[in-house]
């Protein structure tokens, strides 16, 4: 195996910065997540309620009002959802660190045993991790902190925020959902128009996406297309039927 020759502090300060700075994207699901989602199901809700309701052929004045209401009531639903959702997340890894903590607590030794094992599978050889499990014991905080990324897989400092993430989802869904809405706000009554901005956001939408997630723009945009366009052809041949049905 080869040896890598780990620098001296004084010795980091001496690097260039271009090789010393490396930063990365947020992706604890703080805002990204939330807002993505959000945008996507406004846009996608709104154009598949218009299409149905549409497709039913109801007046504008109504598909407008069955837009309004399903924009902010979906608005509204995303918003509490994400803030129990995340806030209900926190909750339980809370308790997992307070369960953790009480562990270290009572069973200090075997703890440190664990968690030495723990980077033995990951390559550390057996003397390292003990040596380095031994010294994180004299320092319970940043012992606990290394058991919970362990074993729960998180950072205990690094969590998401329930109001980031309904602040996020609600704005974003409203601001997808409001898209398809534009041409009756504008004054126009075309169904067809509506469904064209509403395909315009979704290919949009999705081209931003890959501004955060390095995929290939128009992809990401074309995908997003689909999948509205599979759901607003759903929700129009329902309205259409019914609608049929009913005249």
């Amino acid at each position: 195996m080869t040896e890598i020759d780990v620098p001296k502090v004084e010795e980091v300060a001496e690097i260039p910065a271009a090789f010393r700075e490396h930063h990365h994207a947020d992706v604890s699901g703080g805002w990204l997540r939330p807002a993505v989602f959000g945008a996507m199901d406004g846009l996608v809700t709104n154009i598949a309620l218009i299409a149905g309701v549409g497709g039913g052929g109801v007046s504008a004045d109504n598909i407008l009002l069955s837009g309004v209401a399903g924009l902010v009531a979906g608005a509204i639903s995303m918003g509490l959802g994400e803030y129990t959702s995340v806030s209900s997340a926190n909750e339980q890894v809370a308790a997992e660190i307070a369960k953790e903590r009480r562990e270290l607590e009572l069973n200090p030794e075997a703890e440190a045993w664990e968690l030495a094992q723990a980077w033995v599978r990951r390559g550390v050889p057996e003397e390292v991790a003990e040596q380095l499990a031994a010294a994180l014991a004299k320092n319970p905080e940043e012992e606990l902190r290394a058991h919970v990324r362990e074993e729960l897989g998180v950072d205990p400092d690094d969590r998401p925020s329930p109001w980031i993430a309904a602040i996020s989802s609600f704005v974003c869904f409203s601001i997808g959902a409001i898209v398809p809405l534009l041409p009756y706000l504008l004054g126009f009554t075309s169904l067809w128009l509506a469904l064209g901005f509403g395909a315009v956001g979704l290919f949009v939408a999705g081209a931003i996406v890959a501004r955060f997630t390095g995929k290939r723009w128009w992809r990401s945009g074309a995908r997003q297309l689909l999948l509205g366009v599979a759901a607003a052809g759903a929700t129009y041949l329902i309205g259409l039927l019914i609608g049929v049905q009913i005249t």
